[in-house]
This record gives C-alpha cells, structure tokens and sequence, in this order.
C-alpha cells in the first residue's frame, strides 16, 4: 500500500499455486509495502510456466515475499530475498520456516542496488513506485552478473511512468496493464 492512497492494508497475502496453495501469511505493517496482487502473480506465474521450477530466483525489494514464496511454492530451487526493511525481511525468514523451506531461501535486510550474490535465473522486481529505481537496478544487476545467460526478469512500475532504458541484451517478452500497474517479463539474450 503507498501512501496517502485509500486502500485498506492487505493484512494477509495468499500463495495462490503449488505446493502450499492456498495459505494465507501475515502482511507486515510496513510505510510502502504493496504485495503483488493475486491477479498479477497468476499472470506472472502463467507467463513463467515450468521456468520457475528449479531455479535460483532473486526477490530484490521483497517487501512482502510474495513473488519469492509464489515461485518456492511452484518449485524454485532457491530465493534470496532482499529489502531494506528489517521487519519484511524478518517476517518473510518467519514464513519460510514455517513453511519449512528454509535450506530452499536466504533472506538479506539490505539495499538492492547494493546486492552481491549468485546468478539468478528468475529475477523479480518491484521496488517502491516512486523511488524510481528500475533504471538503476537493470543495471547493477548486469553490472554485478547477478543474471544467468538466458535469465528472466519481472518488473512492476506505475502505469504512467515511463519505462527505463534497456540493457541491450534485454528484450520484453512480455507486457501488461492492471488498474494502475504496469508489468512486464523481459529475457536476456545470451
């Protein structure tokens, strides 16, 4: 939820495929945190297909986990979440032990712009709207080879903002509007 918006915090997300379908996990108050709505992550889910299973995913500006979860609940190998809010990633290391993937995801309170990890082969973006941050990160994480060769990234921003320039080894694969959102899947190009 952002603020000054009218919208009622969410509370509760909901894993809505895979192995733990149907569970409901607390949502953290914290100033900022929008979880992608279910609508969205189907589509994403839809779109990602059997590439979700067995990867090394990145959940970078977690927040809520919910792009992470979704895929370790589809059959991700692994997920490094990362945010910069102690009490998301806190809450986020508390659903993994619960849903007892924790040897499956590590959870890092940093800065995303910052991350050093491994190659990932499903990355998800959705930093805070207004930071506008998408430019910089596309960049750090071909910087950082944080990218396998042939890896996919999500990405969500503001319907009316404009989208950030593209490495060129980048392409849209696909691209989206729901209500005020706009998302995309891009592939890199070997």
């Amino acid at each position: 939820m952002r603020k000054g918006t009218t919208q009622q915090w969410p509370g509760r997300l909901r894993i809505i495929g895979g192995e733990w379908r149907g569970r409901k996990l607390d949502v953290p108050r914290v100033p900022g945190l929008r979880p992608t709505s279910d609508r969205t992550r189907e589509t994403l889910f839809n779109w990602l297909g059997e590439r979700v299973r067995d990867a090394q995913c990145l959940d970078l500006f977690a927040g809520s986990g919910a792009l992470g979860l979704e895929a370790l609940s589809r059959g991700a190998r692994h997920c490094d979440f990362v945010d910069t809010s102690r009490a998301a990633i806190e809450a986020i290391g508390r659903h993994v032990a619960m849903l007892g993937a924790a040897s499956r995801a590590d959870t890092h309170c940093g800065d995303g712009l910052q991350w050093r990890g491994r190659p990932a082969e499903v990355v998800f973006l959705d930093p805070p709207f207004s930071a506008e941050l998408l430019g910089p990160v596309l960049m750090h994480l071909q910087a950082a080879e944080l990218l396998t060769h042939d890896a996919l990234v999500y990405m969500e921003l503001q319907r009316n903002q404009p989208l950030p320039p593209l490495a060129p080894f980048l392409a849209i694969r696909r691209d989206k509007i729901a209500g005020e959102v706009r998302y995309l899947l891009l592939e890199a190009g070997g």
